[in-house]
């Protein structure tokens, strides 16, 4: 702990300490939703920080109700609320899309940290609000970068093929063994666009002569492909 910050640590709330926890609250939860705004997500700038400094504000009432008001009641019993509570924002920023895939998940996780955070700032816990921002900052733009590269550079990939008719189905499946990939799994269905394309998630194994990009731009030269996408 850094000791000079114990006097906003004390058992009696004034006006300096709420400032400096709400603020901190406020500053933490608007750098994590910086990240997601500046990636158009559903849950962003505001977001975040309205998160952040409702779960504070839980801390501090909780604190109230035992330090002020001399209440008996369990202080961490509203925080815990806040914990199972987020659940429900977060579930709202995961959606599945037509092509069966999921998205929002790191949204909603972002989401659920800065909860955290905000318990975090509410109690006083300074050092570890601003560790956790700064590791969740790390792991948004430093480590998106490294999955990212993890991803390219896999031997394993789930293409998307949209095409126009059934007959072209099988040039499709011929061409990727061609390139000496091997087909793990394929599952055909239909898109929800108004075109109504046939479609095809295929699950390959690829060799590594032949990056992903590649392989998805020998595909999308096929007659009769409308669009081909990684999942």
């Amino acid at each position: 702990m850094i000791e000079y910050l114990n006097f906003l640590r004390s058992d009696h709330l004034d006006l300096l300490s709420i400032f400096v926890r709400l603020f901190l609250a406020v500053l933490c939860g608007g750098c994590i939703g910086l990240e997601r705004e500046r990636k158009r997500r559903p849950a962003g700038f505001r977001t975040h920080i309205l998160i952040c400094l409702g779960a504070a504000m839980t801390t501090l009432t909780s604190q109230f109700l035992v330090l002020e008001l001399h209440l008996y009641t369990d202080m961490a019993r509203l925080g815990a609320q806040v914990i199972a509570g987020i659940g429900f924002i977060g579930a709202g920023t995961i959606i599945i899309t037509k092509r069966r895939q999921v998205k929002g998940l790191t949204t909603a996780a972002g989401l659920w940290a800065a909860a955290i955070v905000g318990l975090c700032c509410g109690a006083g816990f300074y050092e570890g609000a601003l560790l956790a921002t700064a590791i969740i900052l790390l792991a948004e733009l430093v480590f998106a970068k490294l999955e990212y590269y993890i991803v390219s550079n896999a031997r394993v990939m789930n293409l998307y093929v949209e095409y126009v008719e059934a007959s072209n189905l099988g040039t499709i499946v011929d061409t990727i063994k061609k390139t000496g990939a091997y087909i793990v799994d394929m599952e055909i269905t239909k898109n929800g666009g108004e075109e109504r394309h046939p479609c095809v998630i295929v699950s390959i194994q690829t060799p590594r002569k032949i990056s992903n990009q590649n392989l998805m731009a020998v595909v999308a030269k096929l007659d009769g492909v409308a669009s081909v996408e990684e999942l």
